[in-house]
């Protein structure tokens, strides 16, 4: 029989330390939830050309993904396992950015601006994660 590997107490505390509280003012979850959704309501703004149709898809699925992942860490297996999903929660919003940085608005100033502030809350979470992800390995490499 396998033991859990959340039975080491140590590491409890480390997930328990940066698994999200519903108690605080800020909400990761609802934050990547409400970035998936203007990403979505932005995409069906775009004008409809052949690029942003292909490249339109691109950021839908990463966006999503971002926060798929990150409800993933939020119930890890294992201390590896949150390291793991935050680690793919810092990658999609880096490639969510990346799509949104190569999607053509048309020049309308209104589409160009919602691009660039998604692009900006992109950055913010890529941020977010990559702190999370150097917090913690400190704490996992004090465990060792």
């Amino acid at each position: 029989m396998t033991e859990n590997k959340n039975s080491n107490p140590e590491i409890r505390n480390t997930i328990s330390k940066t698994a999200p509280k519903k108690s605080k003012a800020y909400d990761l979850e609802e934050r990547t939830f409400a970035f998936a959704k203007k990403v979505r309501g932005f995409v069906r703004k775009l004008p409809r050309t052949m690029s942003n149709i292909e490249d339109g898809k691109q950021p839908l699925k990463s966006s999503g993904s971002v926060g798929a992942n990150f409800i993933e860490a939020s119930d890890p297996l294992s201390a590896k396992d949150f390291m793991l999903r935050i680690k793919i929660c810092r990658k999609e919003a880096k490639e969510s950015r990346y799509w949104l940085r190569l999607i053509d608005t048309g020049g309308k100033q209104e589409l160009e601006g919602e691009r660039i502030e998604l692009q900006e809350e992109a950055e913010e979470l890529m941020k977010i994660f990559g702190s999370i992800v150097r917090k913690n390995q400190k704490d996992i490499d004090n465990l060792g």
